[in-house]
């Protein structure tokens, strides 16, 4: 690694092209670069996103509060390909002004509300509609806590190990050894809280769990970076046995297919504007030509 080492300049330059597989996307200024429309659906909440983890965060909490009943929580959710850089539409940048999905519009509301950061979408939401944050002080307590360790943490995940892990152009060790003994570290966090509770916030499943299984949940069960045997995943009993406990909930298995644009066709639903639309509108379907 000494033959490689890097010298920092003076002042720093952008230079377009490095960055690894999204160089294309990324750049260090904000706003739009072109302009173009958001559409707007049916619903009054309107969802711009893409089934990332972090994508998944919302469109499991809103699956969720339609299990429970709630018909207020319908909604219309519209792809965002940020490989494409739709992210940084005039129409997107005006909802979520950092160009991350996903975002949110609230059309119960005059003026419509805008909400952007997972985080602060699952706690509108769940304000809101009075569900899956508990009313108890000191649990509710418990459960924000957990939430903001998740949006605290999951940047070394994401950012850091899973960049430097599976996308950065050239593998190097320190980096990786940084981030692996780090989300090791976090793995080991939640393992042992959850040797103790069934869910993060004890027995009541709440907006702390859809936030923390899209991403912990994924990575354990190899659905992220591939790198479960890298970082030994079978060790860590306690967040296995919760993800899979998650991962059979009706609510998370459609949430994790909307905006999704990999994987089997099956489980694809690009967009969402109804409940039909996980019978009818998945690409094997569309691709069948129904």
């Amino acid at each position: 690694m000494s033959d490689n080492t890097y010298t920092p300049p003076s002042v720093w330059k952008w230079e377009p092209g490095n960055g690894g597989k999204f160089a294309n996307i990324n750049r260090p200024i904000a706003g739009a670069t072109h302009d173009k429309a958001l559409p707007v659906g049916k619903h009054l909440l309107q969802l711009y996103s893409l089934a990332t983890p972090n994508g998944v965060k919302v469109t499991v909490m809103l699956e969720e509060l339609l299990e429970k009943g709630i018909t207020g929580a319908e909604y219309d959710a519209y792809l965002i390909q940020i490989g494409e850089g739709d992210q940084f539409s005039s129409g997107f940048v005006e909802v979520n002004p950092n160009s991350k999905i996903p975002a949110l519009m609230d059309h119960t509301t005059t003026p419509p509300q805008r909400v952007f950061e997972s985080g602060a979408i699952l706690l509108y939401l769940a304000e809101k509609f009075g569900a899956f944050l508990p009313s108890d002080p000191a649990k509710r307590t418990e459960c924000l806590s957990w939430l903001f360790w998740q949006m605290g943490s999951a940047p070394m995940l994401g950012g850091g190990f899973g960049h430097f892990y599976a996308y950065a152009p050239e593998k190097y060790q320190y980096p990786i050894d940084r981030y692996t003994m780090e989300v090791k570290r976090q793995l080991d966090v939640l393992d042992r809280h959850l040797a103790d509770n069934r869910f993060m916030a004890g027995d009541e499943y709440t907006i702390a769990d859809m936030a923390i299984h899209p991403w912990y949940g994924a990575l354990v069960k190899n659905r992220v970076y591939e790198a479960a045997e890298f970082l030994e995943a079978h060790t860590y009993k306690n967040v296995l046995r919760w993800t899979e406990e998650l991962d059979e909930r009706p609510a998370v298995k459609r949430g994790r297919m909307v905006n999704r644009t990999w994987g089997e066709p099956h489980e694809q639903l690009h967009e969402r504007h109804d409940a039909s639309d996980f019978e009818l509108r998945t690409q094997d379907k569309l691709a069948d030509g129904e």
